[in-house]
């Protein structure tokens, strides 16, 4: 936007950098171009700025399809005034010389332009088409036509006007058909969102048996080692105990070999001693034998006597004497008897 500054008499114009400013002063061209600045008097002078940068123009429509549908065009043009002096000539775009505000009337006509031309061109197009083949394909189609038709169209280039692009977003119909047609493609997008989550839910569900079957196998080996464990543990159990038998069926045999073999030395020990003892007492009664009989009373008596209790006191008298004397002088067959007439003896322990 230019701006005006105001003085006594005078005023002085500034441009823009996008501003295609055209000065008449008395009718006739005083200043012309981008980025002006000037001296004016307002009285004799007529301002226009044209914008020369690229303008972007949304065009929104109806529009019947060839099976009376109606749908919605949403579409947007690009321009830009490639030729100010002619459009400052045929639409309105003057500037205030006393505030510098420009006049919308000129916008204004162009958008209008514009979006008849735009909407004319796509009303016949979409005329021809049904409604599915205007929601398939009715973008690039209608895209298609108005970027040849609206770039060639004459009373565009006569007002110095180039259309630079188009842009079709979308041709939708009313909302309850839009609805229904969408129907079909949710049930579609339903019915794939239900098979992948039964697909989802069989995958588990198969994930689960493999990992019940592996736990099951495991269970099972497990079971199987446990069976082997127990078996190798009773033969072992076996082996031990027959080898704890026959361990201790060798120590009994040599303990019975050892009792075996001692009663058999005591047995021939005894059977010696024996038979020394044996030879020992012939000898000796062979020796009784042959001794009288006197000597066998005398042994008789030593014998006894080994048996006796002790004698601290003894008192012969007269007659034991005699008589011991007289035994062992004359003794054929006499025989001592103690404590006879006349004889005390008295033992003390």
């Amino acid at each position: 936007m230019a701006t005006v500054r105001t003085y006594p008499w005078v005023r002085h114009f500034l441009g823009t950098p996008t501003g295609h400013v055209v000065h008449l002063r008395r009718g006739r061209l005083a200043h012309e171009g981008v980025g002006q600045a000037f001296w004016f008097r307002p009285t004799t002078s007529v301002l226009s700025e044209v914008p020369v940068d690229d303008q972007e123009l949304p065009v929104f429509f109806h529009a019947a399809t060839a099976d009376h549908q109606d749908v919605t065009v949403q579409a947007g043009v690009t321009y830009r005034y490639v030729d100010p002096v002619t459009v400052s000539q045929r639409l309105d775009f003057a500037v205030d010389p006393h505030d510098g505000s420009t006049s919308t009337a000129g916008r204004d006509q162009v958008t209008a332009i514009v979006g008849r031309l735009a909407q004319s061109h796509a009303t016949d197009l979409l005329a021809t088409l049904t409604l599915a083949d205007a929601m398939t394909a009715g973008v690039p189609r209608v895209r298609a036509l108005l970027v040849d038709a609206l770039p060639a169209d004459p009373r565009l280039a006569a007002t110095g006007i180039a259309v630079l692009g188009v842009q079709v977003l979308a041709v939708r119909p009313e909302k309850d058909v839009e609805r229904a047609l969408q129907t079909p493609a949710r049930e579609h997008v339903q019915a794939e969102a239900d098979r992948a989550t039964y697909e989802r839910r069989a995958l588990a569900v198969e994930r689960e048996r493999t990992i019940a079957e592996n736990e099951l196998a495991s269970q099972i080996e497990l079971a199987t080692r446990r069976e082997r464990l127990v078996e190798q543990e009773g033969a072992n159990a076996r082996r031990e105990a027959q080898e704890k038998a026959a361990a201790a069926l060798v120590d009994t045999r040599a303990s019975v070999e050892r009792s075996r073999l001692t009663t058999e030395a005591k047995a021939a020990q005894v059977r010696e001693v024996g038979a020394a003892e044996a030879t020992a007492e012939q000898a000796r009664m062979e020796v009784y034998a042959r001794a009288g009989q006197e000597t066998l009373r005398a042994l008789a008596l030593r014998d006894a006597a080994r048996s006796l209790p002790s004698v601290q006191h003894l008192t012969v008298t007269p007659d034991l004497l005699t008589g011991v004397l007289g035994t062992l002088v004359g003794g054929a067959g006499s025989v001592v008897t103690a404590g006879g007439a006349g004889t005390t003896a008295r033992t003390e322990r």
